[in-house]
C-alpha cells in the first residue's frame, strides 16, 4: 500500500475549519477557528498531500479565502496543496496555481466547461484534478447544490485523454456523516477509467482507510479524511503506520 495516499482535509467557511453534513450549508460544524493552526498540526506527520476546499468559493462561483489558503500552503512547507471551490476560470486556476497550491480541483467546470478542464490540463501538465461530487451516482455541482442527470463515469470519461492528474470521487450522501465510505461507486469508477481515483466521504474511522487502500488489489489510489480526523476516530500517526506497515 505504500503508493496509496492518505490525505486529511481542511474544507474552509467564512475562514474557518468546518466539515459539512452531506454537503449542505447550513449543517456545518465549526471545528477549529484557524486552518493553519490545523495545517501546522497536520504538517506534523508524513503525510503526501492536503486536500484544501474553500468553501464559500465553491457556492459564489469564485474564489474566497485566498488569504488563509495561502498561508495554508505556507505552513505545509513542501508537502502539496490541493485546492477545489471556485476555480471556474483559467485565470483563478493560475491564480491559485500560484500562490503555493500544488494542485487545482475543477469540479463544476468540468461539468459545464469540459474544455477549459482540457485547456488547464495543457497549459499546467501535472496539476489539474477533477472533483466528481455524486449523489446517486449522479454528479451534483454549483457546490452541491445543483444535481445533473450526467452519472460520474459519464463524466470521467470525457477526460480520459486530457491529462487529468486524479480524479477525487465524493458521494454527497456519506460526506461528513461518518457513515462510511461508497467503496463500491468508487472502484466501479476506478475500473471504468485508466485516471487514479481518490476516495472521498464517509471516512468514519481507521479500518476505513484501509479497507479503501485494499479495496481490489489496490484499484483506489487515495483516500480524503475530514470529520473523522477532527473528531479523532482516525489518528493520523497511526493510521499512517499502519498503511506503511500493510
Amino acid at each position: 500500500m505504500t503508493n496509496f495516499e492518505f490525505i486529511p482535509a481542511i474544507d474552509v467557511l467564512g475562514g474557518r475549519c468546518v466539515q459539512l453534513a452531506q454537503g449542505k450549508y447550513d449543517r456545518a460544524t465549526v471545528f477549529d477557528d484557524d486552518p493553519v493552526a490545523v495545517a501546522a498540526r497536520f504538517a506534523a506527520h508524513p503525510i503526501r498531500r492536503l486536500h484544501v476546499v474553500d468553501l464559500d468559493g465553491a457556492k459564489e462561483g469564485r474564489r474566497q479565502n485566498a488569504d488563509v489558503i495561502r498561508q495554508i500552503s505556507e505552513q505545509m512547507g513542501s508537502v502539496p496543496v490541493e485546492l477545489g471551490g471556485g476555480l471556474r476560470t483559467l485565470a483563478a486556476i493560475e491564480d491559485a496555481l500560484g500562490s503555493g497550491v500544488e494542485r487545482a480541483i475543477l469540479g463544476t467546470v468540468a461539468l459545464r466547461d469540459p474544455d477549459l478542464v482540457v485547456e488547464a490540463c495543457g497549459k499546467f501538465p501535472g496539476q489539474i484534478a477533477v472533483g466528481i461530487d455524486a449523489k446517486d451516482g449522479r454528479v451534483a455541482v454549483e457546490g452541491w447544490l445543483d444535481e445533473s442527470e450526467t452519472t460520474a463515469i459519464e463524466l470521467a470519461r470525457r477526460f480520459e485523454n486530457a491529462g487529468v492528474a486524479a480524479i477525487i470521487y465524493t458521494d454527497i450522501t456519506r460526506d461528513g456523516m461518518l457513515s462510511g465510505p461508497n467503496l463500491e461507486e468508487t472502484a466501479a469508477l476506478a475500473r471504468a477509467i485508466a485516471i487514479p481515483v481518490i476516495a472521498s466521504g464517509g471516512m468514519s474511522s481507521e479500518e476505513d482507510v484501509l479497507r479503501a487502500a485494499s479495496c481490489a488489489d489496490g484499484i483506489i489510489a487515495g483516500a480524503i479524511v475530514g470529520t473523522a480526523v477532527y473528531t479523532g476516530a482516525v489518528d493520523i500517526g497511526r493510521v499512517l503506520e499502519k498503511l506503511s506497515c500493510s
